[in-house]
């Protein structure tokens, strides 16, 4: 059986700086990505974020029809007996949604396991940097904003890291093209959405636990 082939990366500190590097999991980091699995993922995401807020109202919901709009024989014209019906303007609506709409979708662990390790192996080839840790002080947006340009993530980024912080997620709120998540919340929508996934090396070491 052949030998599976050892990943590096890169590690770098805030200011850009090599300081080391660091072994990934082949079984993780360098798969073939699959598409359909990932698809699926990204299809489960955004369905299970729609809410059935939409409803329109049936016949009896409508104002209005008490009355009959003319006698029912004599006029000439087809027989009705309510404005509110629905071949009429303004009437029901006969098959709109009611706002019990069900959008929920899932997908089952392995295939949703072998979707995360995909998304990952395409971020691990191109849009991965490992850093080896982010702190910052005190709370200002452009210090953070400096270090992502070390970081040569300037376009939409995803920070991973292991621990939150206060002040780096306040720094990151007025930057609307950044998102920071904790290693347990990662997801594939979240991955395949953006050009670069900046991850602690703790973080990384807690995803490779939890894919293993």
């Amino acid at each position: 059986m052949a030998e599976k082939k050892t990943i590096s990366a890169k590690v770098y500190n805030q200011a850009g700086e090599e300081v080391s590097k660091i072994s990934l999991n082949p079984d993780i980091w360098g798969i073939e990505p699959h598409k359909q699995v990932m698809f699926d993922a990204v299809q489960v995401y955004r369905s299970n974020l729609r809410q059935a807020t939409a409803k329109t109202k049936v016949r009896h919901e409508v104002r209005g029809g008490g009355r009959k709009p003319w006698r029912q024989k004599g006029t000439g014209r087809a027989r009705v007996g309510s404005n509110r019906s629905p071949i009429w303007v303004g009437g029901g609506t006969v098959f709109g949604p009611d706002g019990n709409q069900n959008y929920k979708l899932s997908q089952n662990k392995l295939a949703h396991r072998l979707a995360l390790k995909s998304a990952l192996s395409t971020k691990a080839k191109d849009g991965l940097v490992v850093v080896d840790k982010l702190d910052l002080k005190e709370i200002k947006t452009k210090e953070f904003h400096t270090i992502l340009k070390n970081l040569k993530a300037e376009n939409k980024a995803l920070v991973v890291v292991n621990e939150l912080d206060i002040n780096l997620l306040a720094s990151a709120n007025n930057l609307n093209w950044v998102k920071i998540v904790l290693p347990n919340n990662v997801c594939v929508y979240d991955l395949l959405n953006v050009d670069t996934v900046i991850i602690e090396k703790e973080a990384v070491e807690k995803i490779e636990e939890a894919l293993a």
